[in-house]
């Protein structure tokens, strides 16, 4: 790079170089020079939240009275700009910074100035006028609620819904299918495939609901506590105006965080929200893992199901294939869980008024949220819409279950049924016919007490 390719601006700290073509000011490249350390920009997600923050602070400084209407719109059609991802190459600065985020707040606060000064005609603050009634300590807390919150309303949720809606689609397709039902990997009690499928979509259905009732307080908004949550420099009124005008540009129904104090200090909502994305990562782990023992085979597994063909299974072994998508959502859920730890102990890092590890907690749990929404609508699509029932393979072994001889203990009682159970396991006989040995029922009795798919509806068998 020559000299020409540089120009000089400044900030509170002095005269710093900045490259010609660059969006951002002095304070920006200081930190894009000290924090050299993994290469890893800040999501997306958040320079949009930030975009839409500075939008909505703009518009309630100019509704209070406190930014002139041509400097506000300036501001806001800047801001708007980079909600939509204009100019995510001019916010290069690295997850791991300072963990407040202020470097990135006065990345916003500079392009946004930037842009709105060569549109207005004037100059356009990146302090006074762009981050007007606002500290790092309050939008980048804020930035960190609005941008998952946008994530998980328009993403992970309708993911959710998508998968729930396979899995009940398939249960129409296949659920009065009876199968031997398995407890700690062992023959058990026979369950229907509608049952089953019912079990996973009801672990789907309940993710949805815990992220709705944490939406509660993720929607809260920290904006207007300022630099240590009293509101100095910032209008009574700002925090709540600002928080229904993001309501009104996003669809989402924010709120001012009834303790600013709560806002800046701590990351409880963030902990909480990747806590519940953390269970939601362990019941796809549970369906993924199911799914892959139903798979297993196809001649000495399980082989209940064959899930969909998707790609060559081996280098080595032709036409081995295996189950490629349950395997990435499990290791999906694997780093979801790992990007739990790092947001705990992330939450865990307030100390007095100000939480000092935003940049790492927020970056975590983007991704989350992302992967989940990716892998929810993959695992819908590309495995529980189009898996096969292998019910030759099914019925050929359910009539043969001795576990099957529990319906009879009401009849015979437990310790007879344990012993013709032991007998038809060790003879490899079925069970019907070690019964009518060893008991009085007749067959007409035992057809309808073991009857595999009455038992799949419970109670007592008369």
């Amino acid at each position: 790079m020559t000299d020409k390719a540089y120009r000089t601006e400044h900030d509170s700290m002095g005269e710093l170089q900045v490259p010609t073509d660059a969006l951002w000011g002095a304070t920006t490249q200081r930190a894009v020079d000290n924090f050299p350390i993994s290469g890893i920009p800040m999501p997306a997600q958040f320079i949009a939240a930030l975009g839409l923050v500075k939008w909505a602070s703009a518009g309630a400084n100019a509704e209070l009275g406190l930014l002139k209407t041509d400097v506000a719109m300036a501001i806001q059609k800047a801001s708007l700009q980079v909600a939509k991802g204009d100019f995510d190459e001019h916010f290069p600065i690295d997850v791991f910074q300072t963990g407040s985020g202020t470097s990135s707040n006065m990345n916003a606060n500079e392009v946004i100035a930037h842009l709105a000064s060569a549109d207005l005609g004037a100059e356009v603050h990146p302090n006074d006028h762009v981050n007007m009634s606002q500290s790092s300590n309050d939008a980048i807390p804020t930035c960190v609620h609005v941008s998952a919150a946008i994530a998980i309303h328009e993403h992970l949720l309708p993911a959710l819904r998508h998968l729930s809606a396979a899995l009940e689609k398939k249960s129409d397709e296949v659920g009065d299918i009876v199968k031997t039902g398995r407890t700690h990997l062992m023959d058990a009690m026979p369950v229907t495939l509608g049952q089953e499928l019912d079990g996973w979509r009801s672990q789907i259905d309940h993710a949805e609901a815990r992220l709705g009732d944490t939406m509660k307080r993720l929607t809260a908004l920290a904006m207007g506590g300022t630099a240590v949550g009293t509101g100095i420099n910032a209008h009574p009124k700002f925090g709540g105006k600002v928080a229904v005008l993001l309501g009104e540009q996003t669809g989402i129904e924010f709120k001012s965080a009834d303790s600013k104090f709560e806002g800046l200090s701590t990351q409880d909502a963030a902990v909480e929200t990747s806590g519940q994305l953390r269970v939601l990562a362990v019941s796809l782990t549970k369906i993924c893992n199911d799914l892959r023992w139903m798979n297993s085979g196809p001649l000495a597994g399980i082989g209940e199901i064959a899930l969909p063909a998707l790609q060559p299974g081996s280098s080595i072994m032709p036409g081995k294939v295996n189950p490629v998508i349950p395997e990435a959502v499990a290791q999906v859920a694997a780093q979801v869980m790992g990007n739990d730890v790092t947001i705990m102990m992330a939450g865990q890092s307030g100390n007095f008024q100000l939480n000092v590890m935003l940049p790492v907690a927020v970056y975590n749990l983007l991704q989350s949220i992302e992967l989940l929404a990716n892998a929810c609508v993959c695992l819908a699509d590309k495995a529980i819409a189009g898996f096969e029932v292998n019910a030759d393979k099914i019925n050929a072994v359910i009539g043969r279950n001795p576990i099957l001889v529990t319906a009879l203990n009401p009849v015979i009682g437990y310790e007879k049924g344990a012993a013709i159970a032991k007998k038809a396991y060790a003879e490899g006989r079925a069970l019907k016919d070690v019964a009518r040995e060893m008991t009085d029922l007749s067959d007409e009795e035992l057809d309808r007490l073991l009857d595999p798919a009455t038992l799949t509806k419970g109670g007592i068998q008369n």
